[in-house]
C-alpha cells in the first residue's frame, strides 16, 4: 500500500493546490483497492496531477502502465507539460501518441499503411535471407577449395535457393514499399530512442525528427511504447474496442496492467456513441454492386441479391420521407429523417424486405461475406506485388459488414435505426445514408471499464455521480468532489431574472431588447474582457448584431462561428482590453480552453441551452426511458438536462482560475433562480450541485449594473473612474 511520501515524489511543485493533498490521497486508496475514481474538481485546481500523481506511483510499484487521454486538442498540451515537469523530478519514461493519419509521412490511408509495413518487412526479410545464403554459399566456396566431400553439391543447393530469393525480391522491388519503414528496420535506431527519452517529445516534435530522417516516426513510437510508465493519447485509441486491442497489444500490455485516466470525463457519454454507430451511404452500395459485376465467383449472385435490395429499399425509402418541397432544402450536410416506427421494425427494413427476392438474407449475407473477405485479400495482394498503386478498400465487404449488423441489431434496444440525405457537391444530387445510432453508450464503455486494472474519470461537471456510474456502467467506484476552494469573495454568481429564452419566445422583440439590456449592463459593468455563451450560433449572431448597434456598447466586439479555428479566435479575444466575444455553448470554447487572469473577467450564459432537440435526442431520451424505467424521467434527465447544466457549468469555469483570479458569472434566464422552483422540470436551478447552488444570487435585470459596479469597485478592478450607473 501507498504512502504519502512514496506517490509525492512524483509531484513536481512546491506545493499542491487547496484539496489537491486530499483528492491524491483518496485516489492512492482507491487504486490500491482495484476501484475506479469518479473525481469533479473545479476548473484551475488541478485535476490532472491529483490523478496522475498517485496513478503514477501505484503503477510503478505494481508494474502497470498508465494511459491518460481527453477529447481536448489544449489539455493535450497540458499533459506533456505535467509530464515533462514531472520527469524532472522523477524518471518517467512516457509516450505522446496520435492516429497515423496525423503522423504519416506519405500521406497514405489505413489499409494501405498496413499493406506497406508488410510488404516492406517481407522485402527487409527477405534481403536479410540473402544476405545469409550468401554467407553459406561463401563458406561452401572455401570447403570446396579444401576438398571436402559433398560441399559441392550443397553450394549447388544454396545457389538455388539464392536464385529464388533473388527472383522474389525483383518482385517486391517491383512492388509497393515504404521507404521510410524500410529506413527503420535497416538501420540503427537506438538514437531515436534515446532522443526521445530524454525528455517528453510531442507528435509534432516525432513526425519532425522521423521526416528528417527519413524514418516513420509513427512505427518508432508504437515500437517504443513497450515498458513505459505513460501514455499520452486521444479518446479514440480506448474507445475503439478494435483500436483499444491493438493499442494494449504495442503497450504490451494486457487489459489488466492498465490504469486509465479520462480527462473531461464527461465527454466520454456522446464520444463512445460516435464510435459505436454504424453508418453505409448509398454510393458505397453502388460501388459495392460494381465491384460484384466483375467478381467471377458463385457467391457474387447471392452478394448481388442482398445488396441491390438493400440499395432499392434505401432510396424508396429516403424518397417517401422527403416531404413536399423538402428534397430542395437539402445541403452539403448530413439531413435526417424519421424512418423508425414504435411498434415493428423501421421503413427501411420492412422495405428491403419487400424487395428481397433471394433464397434468404442470413445466408446470402454470409455468403456476401465470405466473397468480401476473398476480394480483399485479393486487392492486398495486387496492392504488395506492384500490380495495383493503391490498396483498394473492398466495398462489397463493408456493405455486407453493415447489413449484417443493421438486421441483427436493428431493432434492440438502444440502437435506433436512422436514414439521412445530402447533396453531392460535384452533381447536386441527393443521395442517402443508413444508420445505426447507439444511444446507449454503457454498450461501449462498460467492457472497457472492466477489463483494465482502474480507471479514473475527472471533470470539472460529473455530478451527479450516480448518472455517470449509470451511462458508462461502473461498477461501485470511489466518488469524490472539490468545489472552488478560491477566495469567495473574489467571484460573485448571479442569477439575473431576465426573460425565460424558451425556443417559442426567443423571436419576441421585446424579449430581446431585454436581454440585450442586461448584457449591455454585463459589459459597461466589467473592467476587462466578457464572454457571452448562448444556447446556438444563430442566437450569438442575433445578439452579437444588437449589441453592435447599441450607442452604449463601446467594446470591441467579436462574433465566433461554425469552423472558425479554436486558437485564432481566443487569440483575438485576450489580444487587447475590453472584448465581448459572443459564441455558443455548445461550439469549442465553452470547456478545454483556458481565460486566465486578464483574458475574461465576466462571463454570462445566456438561457439555458438545451441541445436541438433532433430525432437523435429523442431516440436517447426514449432508450434511457426503457432501460432505466423505474427512474422518474430518466429519459430527460439523462439525455437533455443534465448534459446541458454540465456544459454551463463548463462555461462558468472559463474564469476564475487561480487563487489571485476574480471575476462574475453570470446566468441569464430566470430559469436559474429560485422562482424556477414553479417552472416543473424547466426550472434548473435544482441541477446544480448544492455548494454551487447556494452560491447562486438572483438579481433584477435594472439591479445588476450595480450589483456588479459594487463588487469589481470593491476590489478596486477600475483602472479608471468606474463607470456611472
Amino acid at each position: 500500500m501507498s504512502t504519502t511520501g512514496e506517490y509525492e515524489r512524483f509531484f513536481p511543485y512546491e506545493e499542491p493546490y487547496p484539496n489537491q493533498r486530499s483528492a491524491m490521497a483518496e485516489i492512492a486508496e482507491a487504486l490500491d483497492d482495484e476501484r475506479d475514481v469518479l473525481l469533479e474538481g473545479a476548473p484551475g485546481t488541478g485535476k490532472t496531477l491529483s490523478a496522475l500523481v498517485p496513478a503514477l506511483e501505484y503503477a510503478r510499484r505494481t508494474d502497470k502502465t498508465v494511459v491518460i487521454t481527453t477529447n481536448v486538442h489544449q489539455q493535450m498540451r497540458q499533459f506533456v507539460e505535467d509530464a515533462r515537469a514531472i520527469t524532472r523530478e522523477e524518471p518517467l519514461r512516457a509516450v505522446v501518441f496520435k492516429g497515423k493519419s496525423s503522423m504519416c509521412h506519405i500521406d497514405v490511408e489505413y489499409q494501405e499503411c498496413q499493406t506497406l509495413r508488410d510488404t516492406t518487412r517481407t522485402l527487409v526479410e527477405k534481403e536479410t535471407e540473402r544476405a545469409e545464403l550468401n554467407q553459406q554459399a561463401e563458406a561452401l566456396l572455401d570447403r570446396i577449395r579444401e576438398g571436402e566431400d559433398g560441399a559441392g553439391e550443397a553450394r549447388n543447393t544454396v545457389t538455388d535457393e539464392l536464385d529464388a530469393v533473388e527472383s522474389e525480391l525483383e518482385e517486391l522491388r517491383d512492388g509497393n514499399v515504404c521507404e521510410h519503414y524500410y529506413n527503420n528496420l535497416v538501420g540503427n535506431t537506438d538514437e531515436f530512442f534515446e532522443w526521445l527519452f530524454e525528455d517528453v517529445r510531442t507528435p509534432e516534435e516525432i513526425y519532425e525528427y522521423a521526416d528528417q530522417r527519413q524514418l516513420c516516426g509513427y512505427e518508432l513510437l508504437k515500437e517504443g511504447m513497450e515498458a513505459v510508465d505513460l501514455v499520452v493519447c486521444n479518446y479514440h485509441h480506448l474507445l475503439d474496442p478494435a483500436i483499444r486491442e491493438q493499442f494494449f497489444r504495442w503497450l504490451g500490455r494486457d487489459p489488466e496492467d492498465v490504469v486509465t485516466v479520462f480527462d473531461e470525463a464527461h465527454n466520454i457519454e456522446s464520444a463512445a456513441r460516435d464510435h459505436a454507430s454504424r453508418t453505409l451511404t448509398e454510393n458505397t452500395l453502388e460501388e459495392a454492386l460494381s465491384e460484384l459485376e466483375d467478381a467471377d465467383d458463385s457467391r457474387a449472385q447471392p452478394a448481388e441479391n442482398v445488396l441491390s435490395a438493400f440499395l432499392g429499399a434505401l432510396r424508396a425509402t429516403y424518397d417517401d420521407a422527403l416531404g413536399f418541397g423538402e428534397r430542395e432544402q437539402v445541403g452539403d450536410d448530413w439531413y435526417d429523417l424519421t424512418i423508425a416506427n414504435s411498434d415493428r421494425r423501421d421503413d427501411l427494413t420492412l422495405a428491403f424486405l419487400d424487395r428481397y427476392e433471394g433464397r434468404g438474407i442470413d445466408a446470402e449475407v454470409d455468403l456476401a461475406l465470405q466473397l468480401g473477405r476473398a476480394l480483399d485479400r485479393e486487392y492486398e495482394e495486387a496492392y504488395k506485388n506492384g500490380q495495383a498503386t493503391t490498396r483498394s478498400e473492398c466495398q462489397t465487404l463493408q456493405a455486407a459488414e453493415f447489413i449484417a449488423a443493421w438486421m441483427a441489431d436493428g431493432g434492440k434496444l438502444g440502437q435506433h435505426p436512422m436514414c439521412s440525405v445530402r447533396r453531392d457537391a460535384g452533381t447536386e444530387e441527393v443521395y442517402g445514408r443508413a444508420e445505426l445510432y447507439t444511444c446507449i453508450p454503457r454498450e461501449v464503455t462498460e467492457t472497457l471499464f472492466e477489463e483494465v486494472n482502474a480507471s479514473i474519470l475527472m471533470s470539472a461537471t460529473l455530478r451527479p455521480f450516480d448518472v455517470i456510474e449509470d451511462v458508462l456502467g461502473l461498477s461501485d467506484p470511489a466518488t469524490m468532489a472539490y468545489g472552488l476552494e478560491y477566495p469567495e469573495d473574489r467571484r460573485r454568481t448571479l442569477a439575473v431574472e431576465a426573460p425565460a429564452l424558451f425556443s417559442s419566445e426567443r423571436s419576441d422583440p421585446n424579449t430581446q431588447s431585454a436581454v440585450a439590456d442586461v448584457l449591455a449592463d454585463a459589459t459597461r459593468f466589467t473592467p476587462g474582457n466578457v464572454l457571452l455563451f448562448f444556447p446556438s450560433y444563430a442566437e450569438a449572431e442575433r445578439y452579437h448584431d444588437r449589441l453592435r448597434n447599441r450607442a452604449d456598447v463601446t467594446s470591441r466586439l467579436l462574433l465566433d462561428e461554425p469552423g472558425v479555428e479554436t486558437e485564432s479566435m481566443r487569440q483575438s479575444f485576450v489580444g487587447g482590453d475590453d472584448a465581448i466575444l459572443c459564441t455558443s455553448l455548445w461550439g469549442t470554447l465553452a470547456e478545454g480552453v483556458s481565460f486566465d487572469g486578464d483574458d475574461a473577467r465576466t462571463v454570462a450564459v445566456v438561457g439555458v441551452p438545451y441541445p436541438h432537440l433532433s430525432e437523435r435526442m429523442e431516440a436517447i431520451q426514449d432508450a434511457y426511458d426503457r432501460a432505466y424505467a423505474d427512474r422518474r424521467e430518466a429519459g430527460w434527465r439523462y439525455a437533455v438536462e443534465i448534459p446541458t447544466i454540465r456544459k454551463t457549468r463548463q462555461a462558468l469555469g472559463r474564469v476564475i482560475r487561480a487563487p489571485d483570479d476574480y471575476g462574475v458569472r453570470l446566468l441569464v434566464d430566470k430559469r436559474y433562480t429560485r422562482a424556477s422552483a414553479d417552472m416543473g422540470k424547466y426550472g434548473v436551478r435544482g441541477s446544480f450541485p448544492p455548494e454551487e447552488r447556494a452560491e447562486l444570487v438572483d438579481v433584477d435585470p435594472e439591479k445588476l449594473k450595480f450589483a456588479m459596479l459594487n463588487f469589481y469597485a470593491d476590489l478596486d478592478a477600475y483602472p479608471d473612474e468606474p463607470p456611472r450607473p
